[in-house]
């Protein structure tokens, strides 16, 4: 197939990488000349891991209307943040309908997508799709290389609709179709993605290790403790009630983890120390980064506001929020996604967008 991945980050590099090796004609677009400059002069994604080889790129560019050029699907590996952003963006190149895939969406990304698509573009209507988590749990090491942990196993995905998710699946890439399950709902991927329940609050929690000079310690293996075990328990807790009270129960952080990863464990914290793919992953050295900057704003907030619209407290999600906050300065509430506008604008609730 002929596919762009947008981004070349962690996942993105992991992606082209992947996708090339099994045989597609992929081309790698980053929005930030410098961070692919060794890409530029020579093609080729050096991967390790569970997945070995030297990948040469059809094409890595920089210029967001070449990297559009009739693609068969595009896969965007972008931290959520950008996704507003690129949907305009997007709006401008797309003439014909095509398949854009979130790599994740977090919470109703491709929502936020399609909305800001066409507000632009009100004429071309592309299968607007996002995945439950990121496929990789990888580490890019140099601009052209990657290193590949694991493959997660069963990742839902779903478009808006979720009414022909199985044909999506089946219309995927070779390498990626077998990884890959049909969700029933976008409320699955959306409210079903953990990234947000694993991320942000053991990165608050060990904001003094974080910011210290120490040597790196493992994020997951040392940074969650038994007690933030359970306190993330607890937000995971009110994800759950979420969904569960939008008519489409979704799994907990710690059945999640059991199923793609393949573990044995009665709680999170024995799930978490258990789990071999988290045993040399190192914490973030800043507060600046996407486990905060990313995970409140597209995956807690719109949580919280959905949760609260449906009349439940939200009381832990509504703390790691107020926390982050008071942290950084920042009020993640008002500059994060919430669909107030998206709501206010088409006169309906979120309950009646996601029933």
């Amino acid at each position: 197939m002929k596919v762009t991945v947008i981004g070349a980050g962690n996942s993105g590099l992991a992606m082209a990488a992947h996708l090339t090796i099994e045989g597609h004609e992929v081309t790698l677009w980053n929005r930030t000349e410098k961070n692919i400059q060794d890409l530029l002069e020579n093609p080729i994604i050096h991967c390790s891991g569970v997945i070995n080889g030297d990948a040469r790129i059809a094409h890595v560019t920089n210029n967001l209307k070449d990297a559009l050029l009739d693609p068969e699907m595009i896969f965007v590996t972008t931290p959520a943040f950008s996704h507003a952003g690129l949907a305009t963006q997007f709006a401008s190149f797309i003439t014909k309908p095509t398949t854009i895939i979130l790599n994740p969406g977090r919470t109703f990304g491709a929502l936020e997508f399609q909305y800001n698509f066409h507000k632009v573009n009100p004429f071309v209507e592309p299968i607007i799709a996002e995945t439950q988590t990121i496929l990789y749990t990888c580490r890019k090491v140099t601009q052209n290389q990657v290193e590949i942990y694991a493959l997660k196993h069963d990742v839902l995905v779903s478009t808006i609709a979720g009414d022909d998710n199985q044909t999506l699946v089946n219309n995927l890439p070779t390498g990626l179709r077998d990884k890959f399950i049909p969700a029933n709902s976008m409320i699955e991927t959306s409210i079903g993605n953990v990234g947000m329940i694993m991320h942000c609050a053991p990165i608050l929690l060990n904001t003094g290790w974080v910011e210290s000079e120490h040597d790196d310690f493992n994020y997951y293996r040392t940074g969650i403790s038994r007690t933030i075990a359970g306190f993330i328990e607890k937000m995971d807790k009110e994800r759950v009630e979420v969904a569960k009270k939008l008519g489409h129960p979704i799994e907990t952080a710690v059945e999640w983890m059991k199923r793609t990863y393949e573990l044995e464990g009665d709680d999170l914290y024995s799930v978490i120390q258990s789990n071999e793919a988290y045993a040399t992953i190192q914490a973030p050295r800043s507060l600046e980064h996407r486990y905060v900057m990313e995970d409140i704003p597209t995956g807690l907030v719109p949580l919280e506001a959905v949760g609260k619209e449906l009349g439940l407290e939200m009381k832990t999600i509504g703390l790691v929020i107020d926390l982050a906050s008071t942290l950084l300065g920042i009020d993640f509430r008002k500059e994060g996604r919430n669909l107030h506008e998206l709501i206010e604008e088409n006169g309906i609730s979120a309950r009646m967008i996601l029933n």
